[in-house]
């Protein structure tokens, strides 16, 4: 009998004996007991039921909206919008009238002044090797006091940014991005980088381009910057370097000026050793005596590289850091391990250096014995979705390591990497995320909380990165995890990348690369 059937007797009491009556009121109180009952949805209820109905632009939105936590896996130079890059280049408000040449022609060199040593040949002497630091990689950009030092043969490839034709102008923006198919690990690795040339070593304009970077980072609602520099590479626009300790200075200063304070993104600097390079021992030395003079500002020390060249392996590098961790007070380290096709030691080994933090850990899974020693550990792996994709360690997203490192305990956070080579933004990261390993709303949170908690930060200004993080969530939670979620993601305006239009499907227009 339904309970709308019952109801009646309660008015019929003089036709009930007490006993029959009390006991139809036993019974009609157990049955709203067990019935269901209508409860206030959870964000995670609602973020459950957005992840099920959304469309991929209002998932976009609302995730673009999400409060995040630090980006860990941060390289100055591949990080800033590369719409950005050529706009300082070419517009000589920006570049402080600086004039840059690009390589628009790759040629053989031919020495016309040698005859040939063939008597039979016509042809001439074998190309001559180019001027050091200069490889053969189309768009190569230098300053023109180094162009003015090439021979005349090799200056002739070259020519004024400010001249390129708009097809040039294309192709120059498109080779600084892996937006091509068939580009990957050789293509970013080996003439990327190249491409991008001096301005982010520039001591006058890298600092520009990271307030710029620190505007876009704090609009995806960002809260700090952990990124990866080297202080001994800068110069002025002659070419002239500048000593490491005037860059922090000129760092700290630019820092604390009006426009990189309101951004609200705190920033804090690794030095980079790339690990393959013949005197990377002697980079460690210099990373860690110069951190010591400077902690306030510079916290950690982080080795790059590609793994698959055997020269970089973290076990070569084991006598120096047992060196410097002897001679300093402790300097964390954040090293690149694991960013590799098969099976290896790396993450082991870089483990056995003292690292804090693992950065990429694509391959920790085959390493179970180490996979065991993370879990529910103090290392922190810093997980890069786009950039795995892109570089093609991971090429299905269901094989990733991620999700099953977040669900057994590994503390795990989301990075971009060089988002600016992959043409994305921090929101993809989430997105991709979301979609490919159905998180929840617990997890989602999890992510930057960990970046925070896993930062190189003094604990004064960690605590009030973890409050001011925690306040925004339950901000976001009243705003954007309700009932009315679909209005609410209606009235967020996002940055859209071309990665993320490409890969998710969304039909707004892109417009990261809008330079105002």
């Amino acid at each position: 009998m339904s309970f709308l059937a019952t109801t009646p007797l309660l008015g019929m009491r003089s036709s009930l004996s007490p006993f029959a009556a009390l006991l139809s009121l036993v019974g009609l109180a157990l049955f709203a007991l067990s019935a269901p009952r209508s409860h206030a949805a959870t964000p995670a209820a609602i973020f459950d039921d957005i992840k099920a109905r959304s469309t991929p632009d209002e998932l976009y939105r609302l995730l673009f909206a999400l409060p995040k936590g630090g980006d860990l896996h941060h390289h100055g130079g591949g990080s800033v919008t590369m719409e950005f890059v050529i706009d300082y280049y070419t517009n000589p408000t920006r570049n402080r009238g600086q004039k840059y040449y690009i390589r628009t022609t790759v040629a053989p060199l031919i020495d016309t002044a040698s005859p040939s040593t063939n008597s039979s040949s016509s042809t001439a002497t074998p190309p001559a090797p180019a001027p050091a630091l200069t490889p053969d990689v189309l768009f190569h950009v230098v300053r023109e006091a180094a162009w003015k030092n090439f021979p005349p043969a090799l200056r002739a490839q070259w020519k004024l940014v400010t001249d390129l034709t708009p097809a040039e102008k294309a192709a120059w923006l498109s080779g600084l991005k892996l937006d091509q198919p068939g580009e990957a690990r050789d293509e970013f690795f080996e003439k990327t980088w190249w491409r991008l040339g001096p301005i982010f070593g520039d001591i006058e304009l890298a600092p520009e381009l990271l307030v710029e970077n620190m505007k876009a980072f704090g609009r995806e609602g960002v809260r700090y910057l952990e990124m990866q520099t080297i202080p001994a590479g800068y110069s002025d626009r002659d070419g002239r370097p500048i000593p490491p300790d005037e860059v922090a200075r000129i760092l700290r200063a630019r820092l604390a000026q009006p426009d990189a304070l309101a951004t609200a993104v705190t920033v804090r600097f690794q030095i980079v050793v790339i690990r393959f390079l013949p005197h990377a021992e002697d980079a460690v030395r210099d990373a860690f005596a110069f951190i010591d003079r400077h902690r306030d500002l510079f916290v950690g020390v982080n080795m790059a590289g590609r793994e698959d060249n055997g020269k970089g392996q973290a076990s070569r590098f084991t006598n120096v850091f047992r060196e410097m961790q002897r001679k300093y007070p402790r300097i964390p380290l954040a090293i690149h391990a694991g960013e590799s096709d098969e099976a290896n030691a790396n993450i082991r080994d870089t483990l056995l250096l003292g690292a804090d933090r693992i950065g990429h850990g694509v391959n920790l899974l085959k390493d179970p014995a180490t996979y065991l020693l993370l879990r529910n550990g103090r290392y922190l792996v810093e997980i890069n979705l786009v950039s795995n994709r892109l570089l093609d360690y991971v090429t299905d997203p269901q094989q990733h390591a991620f999700p099953v490192l977040l669900r057994t305990g590994v503390p795990v956070c989301l990075n971009t990497d060089d988002r600016g080579m992959w043409d994305s933004t921090f929101t993809d990261e989430y997105f991709t995320a979301v979609k490919n390993y159905n998180l929840s709303w617990a997890e989602t949170v999890s992510l930057a909380r960990a970046s925070l908690v896993h930062a190189f930060l003094d604990d004064s200004t960690k605590a009030r990165l973890l409050a001011d993080y925690e306040k925004a969530v339950t901000a976001y939670e009243a705003r954007y995890l309700t009932a009315d979620w679909r209005n609410a993601a209606a009235t967020v305006a996002p940055v859209v990348s071309n990665y993320g239009k490409k890969a998710f499907r969304l039909t707004a227009p892109v417009n990261l690369g809008d330079t105002r």
